[in-house]
């Protein structure tokens, strides 16, 4: 698929990325603690001239501190919530692993930025969470000098 990145400042994209990331916590409407690293700018890979000169915005973020029952709602409203926030779900189900966790990759139709979210139930004996990765579409930089 041909793609040419827009020209955009990283302020502006990780503002939005940010605006996208707290829409998703509040659909998920549960209860929980929230990891706090906040977006962080990443080279795109490119093969042609554009490579070292496109970024993309990266927010991963995960929801801890709640039991299964909690997380599966929170999946059950995510997957009722996005499309009313302007995403187009593309796939639901499980995430091919062994534990079999349940699985949400959507689009923003705006921003075409994309979301992975997976419920990881903790049948591996660690705490259950539902972690999320937001990432923007590619763009190039209008900042003079990028830090990537």
């Amino acid at each position: 698929m041909d793609y040419e990145p827009k020209s955009r400042s990283t302020e502006t994209v990780q503002a939005e990325i940010s605006e996208l990331s707290s829409r998703l916590f509040d659909v998920m409407s549960i209860k929980s603690k929230v990891t706090k690293p906040g977006p962080d700018v990443q080279p795109c890979d490119s093969d042609d001239a554009n490579s070292g000169k496109v970024y993309r915005i990266r927010h991963p973020w995960s929801a801890y501190g709640a039991g299964n029952d909690a997380m599966e709602k929170g999946m059950a409203n995510l997957r009722q919530g996005l499309p009313k926030q302007g995403w187009k779900i593309e796939k639901v189900g499980n995430d091919g692993s062994s534990n079999k966790n349940m699985q949400i990759l959507a689009v923003h139709e705006k921003t075409l930025s994309q979301a992975e979210i997976t419920w990881l139930k903790g049948l591996d004996g660690h705490e259950p969470l539902i972690e999320v990765s937001l990432y923007s579409r590619c763009f190039r930089s209008t900042n003079d000098s990028e830090q990537g």
